[in-house]
């Protein structure tokens, strides 16, 4: 008899059945959870329009391209003829003969906020040229559907709509809307900054698209080679084995069909008596 001490108890230690089935729900839980948090797609990349009956997104798309590759042009021509008019109208110079436009609309004031427009000239008609680039690029790729060489217009298209929003603030802000010409250019740029915003959307919604499809076509040509693979070293292998077969087989004939001969096995051809 042990005195002070208390013998564990073999009934009170045995696991429960509800304890173990507990824990293996949990346990599959937190592994679904896992997986499933795997298999979502981040926000970035899922596409932001789909196919619907208003909206065709690959048309859509190649509308963007063609829209792009006309404010390219719109782009080249306003920065340069910027350019042209806040040269000709710097303060203090002085021109003779005629002139078909008047240079009032131009601004004249302070030298950094002028400095600071012809700096947006210059990078809008470097802009711009970047962008006809990238545009024309843009309607082969969605014609051939060459997800990849959609990419360039994508970053190109993306850092000129956050450029020209800014300058066209600048524009509308430190110029005169009493003339004709800054209205209007505020309007187009209005018109034109939400169609490439727009049509920047859509063109991303189809990259995703097709950058999916594209990933699916590797897959299938994975697996179409790994069983092409297999197929091959498995018949390989079944062609070596049948051989094997085949040589035993014949080497078990020969062995079973050769008798050896003996002196007791001859016969003789000796004539008796």
């Amino acid at each position: 008899m042990n005195y002070g001490r208390k013998t564990p108890s073999t009934y009170r230690s045995n696991p429960s059945v509800y304890s173990h089935a507990t824990g293996r729900s949990s346990t599959n839980l937190h592994s679904k959870s896992r997986s499933m948090k795997s298999v979502q797609i981040p926000w970035y990349r899922k596409p932001i329009l789909k196919n619907n009956d208003y909206i065709d997104i690959q048309k859509c798309a190649l509308l963007t391209g063609f829209f792009s590759i006309f404010v390219a042009i719109f782009t080249i021509v306003t920065a340069i003829f910027d350019i042209y008019c806040l040269g000709m109208a710097a303060p203090g110079s002085t021109h003779y003969g005629y002139y078909f436009i008047s240079y009032e609309f131009v601004y004249v004031g302070n030298v950094h906020v002028r400095n600071s427009l012809i700096v947006c000239a210059l990078f809008s008609l470097i802009g711009g040229f970047a962008t006809l680039i990238t545009s024309v690029l843009l309607v082969i790729a969605l014609r051939k559907e060459y997800e990849r060489k959609v990419v360039p217009w994508l970053w190109t298209m993306g850092a000129f709509i956050v450029f020209r929003f800014l300058a066209f603030l600048l524009f509308s802000i430190v110029n005169d809307l009493i003339f004709a010409y800054n209205v209007l250019m505020v309007m187009c740029w209005v018109v034109i900054l939400g169609g490439l915003s727009y049509g920047w959307t859509v063109v991303w919604s189809l990259y995703l698209e097709l950058a999916d499809l594209t990933k699916l076509e590797d897959l299938a040509h994975l697996r179409v080679s790994f069983l092409e693979t297999s197929y091959f070293f498995l018949n390989k292998k079944l062609r070596f084995q049948m051989g094997t077969m085949a040589s035993l087989h014949s080497t078990t004939h020969s062995l079973a069909g050769s008798r050896p001969t003996t002196p007791h096995s001859t016969v003789s051809t000796i004539p008796v008596g």
